[in-house]
C-alpha cells in the first residue's frame, strides 16, 4: 500500500546500500518511471534528501506520480507551493497527485477549503479499483465523513468507505488508520479526539485487526 496520510507511516529499517538497489541502475540511465520508483523507496526508507533528488529528476522527465510524491514532501514547508504541485500533477493525470490534492484541499493550511472539490476527485480516484490508489482514496472520504468538518458528520458514509477501503488492503485497517488520526490529530484538518480515536480502533478490533485492538486498550487505559 501507498503511503498516504504522512504522519502515521513509520520509515522502513534498511541499510543505505539496500534501498532501491533493483531501480538505480535505471534511473541512473534516465528512466523516469525507475527514478520515481527509487524516491518512493527512498522516502520509505526515511531518505528524504535522496527522495527528493530523484523524485526531482523523474518529474524534469515528465513523470506526473513524481509530482505528487514532490507535493507530499513539500507539504512539511508550504502548502501553497505543495498545492501547486499537486495541481500540476492532477492535470497531468495521476491519480495519486488527485489524492494528495483533495488532501491538500481539505486542510485550511492552504488557506479557502474546497470539500466539494476534494470529495469529487476522491470519489473519482476510489472508483478505479485496480488501483493502489482507491485505497487512499476511501480512507481520505471516510475520514473526511467521520469527522465532519465543512461536511455533515455521517458515520454511516465513514463506514462504508473505510469498509471498501480495508476490503482492498487488510480488513480492519482503514478504522484503525482512522483512530490514529484522531489520536494524533493533523494540524489544519483533524482536532485530536480520544472518544473518537476510541470509536474507530474498536470498530477496527471487531472486524479482526489486532492492532486495532491493542490501540483500544492502551488509550483506553490512560
Amino acid at each position: 500500500m501507498k503511503r498516504f496520510f504522512l504522519l502515521l507511516f513509520l520509515p522502513l529499517l534498511a541499510h543505505a546500500d539496500e534501498i532501491g538497489t533493483q531501480y538505480k541502475a535505471q534511473a541512473e540511465a534516465g528512466d523516469r518511471r525507475a527514478q520515481y520508483y527509487l524516491a518512493d523507496t527512498y522516502l520509505s526508507s526515511g531518505d528524504e534528501t535522496q527522495a527528493r533528488y530523484w523524485a526531482e529528476k523523474a518529474a524534469q522527465n515528465g513523470d506526473a506520480d513524481a509530482l505528487a510524491l514532490l507535493a507530499q514532501m513539500t507539504l512539511k514547508t508550504s502548502f501553497p507551493q505543495a498545492l501547486t504541485l499537486a495541481q500540476q500533477s492532477s492535470q497531468a493525470g495521476s491519480k495519486a497527485g488527485e489524492i494528495i490534492l483533495a488532501r491538500i484541499l481539505v486542510n485550511d493550511q492552504v488557506g479557502k477549503t474546497d470539500y466539494p472539490q476534494a470529495i469529487a476527485l476522491l470519489q473519482k480516484a476510489a472508483e478505479d479499483e485496480e488501483s493502489d490508489s482507491a485505497v487512499d482514496a476511501q480512507m481520505l472520504l471516510g475520514l473526511i465523513y467521520a469527522n465532519g468538518v465543512n461536511v455533515t458528520q455521517d458515520d454511516d458514509k465513514a463506514t462504508f468507505w473505510f469498509k471498501r477501503s480495508s476490503s482492498l488492503s487488510r480488513t480492519g485497517y482503514a478504522e484503525y488508520w482512522a483512530g490514529m488520526m484522531f489520536e494524533l490529530g493533523e494540524k489544519g484538518f483533524i482536532v485530536p479526539n480520544k472518544q473518537k480515536a476510541l470509536n474507530w480502533f474498536n470498530v477496527s478490533c471487531t472486524e479482526g485487526f489486532d492492532t486495532g485492538c491493542e490501540e483500544f486498550d492502551r488509550l483506553s487505559g490512560e
